[in-house]
């Protein structure tokens, strides 16, 4: 591993933290695979062998792929001209996939998902994830990337760096036969279940993933769903589509369930199942990915196929929205068994682009003075406004605050899926001027609730 070492962050309003002595930064390249799968199996256990993965998709996108090195004196090694030869051991990364139409609330924008950060056991404590959370929030501010977002693996950990908690998920046990309402049309959608496969299915999956991120209501209009992410590059096509027998264990391959009306598809679920027999009989279970349907009738018929395939006792689906039409569909919602998870986790980069960049439930004039001790340049007032559902602009005032809250709290807040008014109640938004965390509260706000339905 011998890239040239990236250089330093000079974004202004950048608090480049350095590595320690001994330790680099270093472009990772595909050469590096196996030193990147061996450091990513030390920091998150996993039964597979490295030998089973090297042939795998991978997911990263390598120009964005950022390693550290510790180096020490090679003592095999005899010295070349006076020098001792160093060893260079990868002991941390992270990367990011570019997100070039990240939804947020009525629009897109350009969003740097943060992914794969690890850092060896044997190396913590001593700045090296300070360090490259710095690196990579100016390499967002040099890309032109007003946002950062993540799936936190531990959720203490990217609150200091800024990163607000945005968007829930619900994670839910559905029982078999589950009684659910009827909804008018459902009836007249036909079913396909097979094979899940890229070349037969890769379209038509795309296309009502976009669908359905573009207008989750089924009613048109400018509402979308925040944080309803595509997999946009070839890396995470590949990735989401390989069905490879090392990461199934005890599953089968991967199944698609389409329910068409009229011969056009208007929704899909991917799902696997496990079988086992009891004395009282066949126990399995369905677990599902994505559930995505155009409208209401759509998601009943989907439902119903779902919780009622032979041979189960229950349908697990792995990330629904917290509004997800499954629980308004249930009959008895207390025969389901729901938790509530954390989602996505965002971290505003640019305020002014980012603020510009979304669309409000409400008009807006409101003057909000950030703190951000990272990005330095953020902190100060910023004035936010714009008409309801309309293009809103944000820019810096010397005019007086109406709220104050820390670059945290406008990332929780920004993808409308956490109240304002609940972080104030909380403590953590300040209110300078009598009703506006209320006004901002409404506006901030999205008729539906964010989420991102794939893991990254």
């Amino acid at each position: 591993m011998s890239h040239d070492r990236p250089p330093e962050p000079t974004t202004p309003g950048v608090t480049a933290d350095r590595l320690p002595p001994r330790y680099a930064f270093t472009d990772l390249q595909v050469e590096d695979l196996r030193a990147v799968l061996e450091l990513d199996g030390t920091v998150f256990p996993s039964p597979v062998e490295v030998d089973e993965l090297v042939d795998r998709p991978l997911p990263l996108t390598w120009p964005r792929t950022l390693g550290v090195v510790h180096e020490v004196p090679d003592p095999a090694a005899e010295p070349v001209d006076g020098a001792v030869p160093v060893l260079r051991d990868l002991v941390a990364l992270h990367s990011s996939y570019p997100f070039s139409r990240f939804p947020v609330p009525g629009g897109v924008a350009p969003v740097a998902g943060l992914t794969w950060v690890a850092v060896h056991p044997g190396h913590r404590r001593q700045g090296i994830l300070t360090a490259m959370i710095h690196t990579h929030l100016a390499r967002c501010r040099e890309r032109g990337e007003p946002l950062s977002a993540l799936f936190a693996a531990e959720a203490a950990i990217y609150g200091r760096f800024g990163y607000g908690r945005a968007a829930d998920d619900l994670r839910v046990t559905l029982p078999r036969g589950a009684r659910l309402r009827d909804v008018p049309g459902a009836a007249r959608h036909t079913v396909r279940i097979e094979r899940a496969d890229r070349e037969r299915h890769g379209d038509l999956v795309a296309d009502l993933h976009r669908r359905v991120g573009d207008d989750p209501t089924g009613h048109g209009g400018v509402v979308n769903r925040p944080g309803w992410a595509a997999r946009e590059t070839p890396e995470l096509q590949a990735m989401f589509w390989d069905d490879a027998k090392v990461f199934r264990k005890d599953r089968e391959p991967t199944r698609i369930v389409v329910v068409e009306l009229d011969g056009e598809p208007r929704g899909y679920a991917r799902f696997h199942r496990t079988l086992s027999w009891e004395p009282s009989g066949p126990r399995g279970s369905v677990r599902t990915g994505e559930v995505v349907a155009l409208d209401a009738a759509a998601a009943r018929a989907l439902w119903g196929v779902l919780t009622d395939l032979d041979l189960t006792h229950e349908v697990v689906p792995f990330v629904l929205p917290v509004d997800d039409a499954v629980t308004h569909l249930l009959v008895d919602p207390r025969s389901a068994t729901p938790r509530i998870a954390d989602n996505l986790w965002v971290r505003v980069v640019d305020v002014a682009d980012a603020l510009t960049a979304r669309r409000y439930a409400a008009d807006v004039d409101v003057v909000l003075h950030v703190t951000d001790e990272l990005l330095g340049d953020n902190t100060g007032r910023w004035r936010v406004r714009g008409d309801a559902f309309g293009p809103a602009v944000a820019h810096r005032t010397d005019d007086a605050a109406d709220l104050s809250l820390d670059v945290r709290e406008l990332g929780a807040a920004y993808l409308g899926g956490t109240s304002l008014a609940a972080l104030g109640a909380a403590g953590f938004v300040a209110e300078h001027t009598p009703g506006a965390l209320a006004r901002a509260s409404a506006a901030f706000s999205w008729p539906v609730a964010p989420v991102c339905g794939w893991v990254f």
